[in-house]
C-alpha cells in the first residue's frame, strides 16, 4: 500500500504538484535570508525588492492599477476576516450567496449573534442558480456589504459577479469578491468585474505555497486596520502608518512563500491562462459526462463545463460519500474530498445536506488517463456496493 501511486484530485483545497520553479523560488528565498523593510543591508533590501516585484506581478495579473492597494495576508480566511470586520459597523446589513465558504459564514455569524449586524442569504434553485430577478428586493437601507464567491468550491459554478457588483453599486453597497477558486485558472479582472474588495488564495490556482494570499481594496473603501505592529516604516511613530500597504500589512511577511507565489504566476503566464483554462475545462467536462453515464451516480454543478471551474461533486445514491472517498483512496489511490467542504449552505441549496458529496477537483497537471482511471474506479465501486 505504501508504494501505491496517488492520483491527486483535491486541487480546490490546495494545488499539487507545484511547478518546479515554485519549489526552486522558495528554496532560494529561504537560503538567501533577509527581512524586507527591516534593515539597510543587502539581503534585507533584496527581500524588499522581492516583495515589491511579487506585489507588482499579482496586481498586474488582476489588472489592479495601484499595487499598493494589494496587501499580502496569511491566507484567504485572514483576508476575508480583514475585509468583513474592517468595513462593517454596528447596524449594517449584509447580503451573501448560498455558496459562501465558512471563512465568510463564521465571521458573519459571529457578528450577527453579537447583535452587531444582520445577514440575508440570496435564494437559489436546486440546480445552483441564483434568482437575479429577486435580488433587488433583498437590499435594505442599511445594506453595507454584498459577499460573493466567484466560483463555488462545491459545484464549480461560476457566479454572475459583474451583475452583482453593478447592483451593489446601484444600491450604495460594497461588493466583496472571494476569488479563491478562480485566481490563476479563470480570468479575474478588477476593471471589468469592479469589486470594491477582493480576496485571493496563493496556494490554489496560482500554484504557490500554502500561507500565501492577499486582499485588494479600491482606494475609496474605508477600512479599519486588522492588526498593528512593525512595518519597517515610520518606526518613530507609535501608531500604525495610514498609507497602504503598510496600514494593513504589519509583521514579517512570508518571503519564501511570496517568492513561490510569484514563480507560480510566472509559470501560469508562460503556459498561458487560456491554455490552462482549456485543459481544465476539457477534463472536467469529460469527468462530468463520464460520471453521469454511470447508473446510480448523481452529479452536481453546471451542465456546460464552460460555466464552471474544474470542481466536480457527485454521489452514488444510497452510498455514504465518506465511504466512497475512503474506498477511492484505499483501493485505487485516488485522493478526493468528501463531506460538506466547509460550505454547508451550498449543500442545503443543492439538496445534499447533511450527507455531503464526493468532490473531485482537477488541476493543470491532471491527465486524461487519470480521469479515465477515476471513472473506472467509480463504476467499480457502484457495481460492488449497489449491484453486489
Amino acid at each position: 500500500m505504501k508504494d501505491k501511486k496517488n492520483y491527486y484530485f483535491d486541487n480546490a483545497a490546495t494545488s499539487w504538484p507545484k511547478p518546479e520553479v515554485v519549489y526552486h523560488a522558495v528554496d532560494t528565498a529561504l537560503r538567501h535570508g533577509g527581512n524586507p523593510g527591516r534593515g539597510g543591508y543587502k539581503r534585507a533590501l533584496a527581500a524588499e525588492e522581492l516583495i515589491f516585484s511579487a506585489r507588482q506581478k499579482v496586481a498586474s495579473f488582476f489588472a489592479i492599477k495601484d499595487s499598493s492597494q494589494l496587501v499580502f495576508t496569511l491566507n484567504a480566511t485572514d483576508s476575508l476576516n480583514m475585509a468583513i470586520k474592517g468595513v462593517l459597523k454596528a447596524g449594517d446589513h449584509v447580503l451573501i450567496t448560498p455558496f459562501e465558504h465558512n471563512s465568510v459564514l463564521r465571521p458573519l455569524n459571529s457578528l450577527e449573534r453579537a447583535g452587531f449586524i444582520s445577514v440575508t442569504e440570496m435564494p437559489c434553485s436546486l440546480d445552483g442558480e441564483l434568482d437575479l430577478k429577486v435580488l433587488p428586493t433583498l437590499f435594505q437601507e442599511n445594506t453595507r456589504l454584498v459577499v460573493v464567491t466567484h466560483a463555488s468550491n462545491v459545484t464549480g459554478q461560476i457566479l454572475p459577479v459583474a451583475a452583482l457588483a453593478a447592483l451593489a453599486r446601484e444600491k450604495g453597497a460594497l461588493l466583496l469578491l472571494d476569488a479563491a477558486q478562480t485566481a490563476g485558472v479563470y480570468p479575474v479582472n478588477v476593471q471589468d468585474l469592479r469589486p470594491d474588495l477582493m480576496v485571493f488564495a496563493g496556494h490554489k490556482g496560482f500554484l504557490g505555497p500554502q500561507g500565501t494570499a492577499g486582499l485588494y481594496l479600491n482606494k475609496n473603501v474605508k477600512i479599519k486596520s486588522w492588526r498593528e505592529g512593525g512595518t519597517g516604516s515610520r518606526s518613530e511613530e507609535e501608531i500604525q502608518p495610514e498609507f497602504m500597504p503598510d496600514f494593513l500589512e504589519a509583521g514579517t511577511l512570508n518571503v519564501p512563500g511570496i517568492a513561490g507565489l510569484e514563480a507560480g504566476i510566472n509559470f501560469i503566464q508562460a503556459e498561458g491562462l487560456n491554455r490552462i483554462r482549456g485543459h481544465e475545462v476539457t477534463l472536467a467536462g469529460k469527468l462530468r459526462t463520464g460520471l453521469r453515464a454511470i447508473p446510480g451516480v448523481r452529479v452536481y454543478g453546471p451542465e456546460n463545463p464552460q460555466d464552471g471551474v474544474a470542481v466536480v461533486s457527485f454521489e452514488i445514491v444510497g452510498v455514504d460519500s465518506g465511504s466512497v472517498g475512503f474506498t477511492l483512496e484505499d483501493i485505487y489511490g485516488i485522493i478526493s474530498r468528501t463531506g460538506l467542504h466547509c460550505a454547508p449552505r451550498c449543500h442545503k441549496c443543492i439538496g445534499t445536506f447533511p450527507r455531503g458529496t464526493v468532490r473531485l477537483s482537477l488541476g493543470y497537471f491532471t491527465t486524461e488517463e487519470e480521469v479515465d482511471y477515476v471513472l473506472k474506479a467509480v463504476a467499480e465501486i457502484f457495481e460492488k456496493t449497489v449491484r453486489k
